[in-house]
């Protein structure tokens, strides 16, 4: 896929007549005759090529007059693959946006957070997107009341107020401009909500296709107790089928939530219990972030197949993500407390700090029990209370006192090669930590792992390279999609991360 798709009529024109699924999130077809507003995959019969025009986000559509969809409601595609897997401003914009930082900070804390001034950040993402921030962020509020409207019985100003609108009547008209219907005519629309009062149920889109085993097996195999969990038996599976979930609590910006993910054949299952309704856009893109719905696997299948070594393991099991994070600062200490040891021992490290540290949360549905320890409150913690090498402990104390002062910022808008040689600089971070960090942290999907003791096995039971210069040379036709070939090369062991848990 290339950047500004949506400026190629004949490509665009082809995956809307083809009602190709792949391409919805890329771009949105206008249709001029009536006003609306599609993915590309809508089922209704494609109109004229005269009458479609194509833009590159919801929102530039949403500025141009246009409403959605009712029959493919485009506001629920899948994100664009470009936001995460580019590493320039608009890209590190976007990720931003989602995450609520205009919301919570304006654009003035937007621009402040990637260096720029409020004027360049404006002018890039309207010459990319064709909406500046304020409007993607409000295009993002829509959806996020649209979401509490049908999948709750809140009353409507508490709706507007937890989805970031300043006032009830902005709310109402945005929703009868965006959706062509009031919030009242959308709730009768909407099926009743079922489940536990509190909870919201919610259908996280993706692309296929999606292998599931690799993504839920990593983390469940790597569960914090406490934080995380695997529950064998969800009531809420497909068609009424016991299925598994996976859980966790959640640190959000207005407080804290607990989230179950459990995967189907067309869309990811989500249980979100939240504290605080504002953070509902930002636990779901969070949640999508770590389980990287937002990826392309056709294309990036596409790359890989052309290895001769990769191409079978790609064909038996196609589909493969990258296992992410909801606490980019959180990951970085667990990755320290896994340096040198099982995963067991990793699991074992982090449940005491999170029993010594952690806040405890209430969980009636499972057994979690706390929230992952701040960086604020791990900065408090006696060095020698650490049942760890010395070495270790001051490595782990390092990253933890640069995060909390400030000095160094793990986040969705962090710069990936700045950010791993900074990592790199610190004391006792080699290149494994750093790389692992890129990958599953700041999700940087080139990040390679050639030193990896389960990655150098696979190398050697395939025939590629063993040592690492070898098979980082090796591994150059892989680029840019390395982290993604990680999996599939992992996924060559027995280890417990590789596979669905029953």
């Amino acid at each position: 896929m290339q950047n500004g798709m949506h400026t190629d009529t004949e490509r665009c024109l082809r995956a809307v007549q083809s009602k190709d699924a792949r391409f919805d999130g890329w771009f949105f077809t206008a249709v001029l005759t009536t006003g609306i507003y599609c993915r590309p995959s809508c089922p209704v019969v494609p109109p004229k090529p005269q009458n479609m025009v194509f833009h590159p986000s919801a929102a530039a559509c949403q500025q141009a007059g246009f409403r959605a969809c009712k029959r493919c409601r485009p506001d629920t595609s899948p994100g664009s693959p470009e936001w995460n897997q580019r590493a320039d401003a608009v890209a590190r914009a976007m990720r931003l946006i989602a995450d609520g930082v205009v919301d919570r900070e304006g654009v003035p804390g937007l621009a402040a957070r990637l260096g720029y001034s409020t004027r360049q950040i404006e002018r890039q993402l309207l010459a990319e997107l064709g909406a500046g921030p304020l409007a993607l962020a409000r295009a993002q509020r829509a959806q996020t009341a649209r979401l509490l409207i049908e999948t709750t019985e809140l009353p409507m100003a508490q709706i507007a107020f937890a989805a970031g609108f300043a006032s009830i009547r902005t709310f109402n008209d945005t929703v009868r401009e965006v959706y062509a219907l009031t919030p009242s005519e959308l709730r009768t629309r909407a099926p009743r909500p079922q489940g536990t009062p509190g909870a919201l149920s919610l259908r996280l889109p993706f692309r296929a296709p999606l292998n599931p085993d690799n993504l839920f097996g990593h983390l469940a195999a790597t569960a914090v107790p406490g934080v995380e969990e695997w529950l064998p038996h969800c009531p809420k599976g497909v068609g009424g089928t016991p299925i598994g979930a996976y859980r966790r609590t959640l640190r959000l910006p207005y407080g804290h939530g607990i989230v179950a993910l459990t995967p189907n054949p067309d869309h990811i299952a989500c249980r979100l219990t939240l504290s605080d309704l504002r953070d509902l856009p930002v636990a779901i893109s969070r949640c999508r972030r770590m389980l990287d719905l937002d990826a392309d696997p056709v294309a990036v299948d596409d790359q890989l197949r052309t290895d001769p070594v990769l191409a079978p393991l790609v064909d038996k099991a196609p589909g493969r993500r990258v296992p992410r994070t909801v606490d980019e600062a959180e990951f970085a200490v667990r990755a320290v407390l896994g340096q040198q040891v099982s995963t067991a021992a990793a699991r074992t490290h982090a449940a005491r700090l999170v029993l010594a540290h952690g806040e405890p949360v209430d969980d009636p549905e499972g057994g979690l029990t706390h929230l992952f320890p701040s960086v604020e409150s791990l900065a408090s913690v006696n060095p020698e209370s650490l049942a760890m090498p010395r070495t270790r402990r001051t490595t782990l104390t390092t990253l933890i006192s640069q995060l909390a002062d400030g000095t160094l910022h793990l986040g969705v808008e962090s710069d990936w090669p700045e950010t791993r040689a900074r990592l790199l600089s610190l004391p006792g971070f080699g290149p494994w930590t750093a790389d692992v960090i890129a990958m599953r942290a700041l999700g940087d999907p080139d990040a390679f792992l050639p030193t990896d003791l389960g990655i150098r096995r696979a190398a050697g039971e395939l025939g590629l390279p063993s040592t690492p210069a070898a098979l980082t040379a090796r591994a150059a036709s892989w680029r840019p999609w390395r982290a993604y070939a990680v999996q599939y090369l992992w996924a060559t062991d027995s280890h417990p991360i590789n596979f669905l848990p029953v």
